[in-house]
């Protein structure tokens, strides 16, 4: 099962939940608060998962590690580059 059908059947699994508490299709008798406090659980849970992407961004570029070796190679990389062309005649 690939990732994507993983997250759609959880998705689906949810929704159904979701939608037999808020409109009571089962009959199940809940009380009325229940279905008042599973109406907005989609918009909460959206909201929640914002809030941790946009933390989980944050954090990841606050984090991020800085490759001073690949830079270096890359900076030579580049000197023997423009070398090899000004021997072959390309004025740089």
């Amino acid at each position: 099962m690939t990732k994507l059908m993983e997250w759609l059947f959880g998705l689906s699994v949810l929704g159904a939940v979701w939608a037999s508490v808020t409109f009571d299709l089962f009959d199940l008798k809940l009380p009325k608060t229940y279905r008042e406090v599973a109406w907005p659980m989609p918009l909460y849970l959206l909201v929640s998962f914002g809030c941790y992407s946009l933390a989980t961004v944050g954090y990841r570029v606050a984090t991020f590690n800085d490759c001073e070796e690949a830079a270096k190679e890359l900076q030579q990389q580049i000197k023997e580059a423009k070398a090899d062309l000004r021997k072959k005649g390309l004025k740089i």
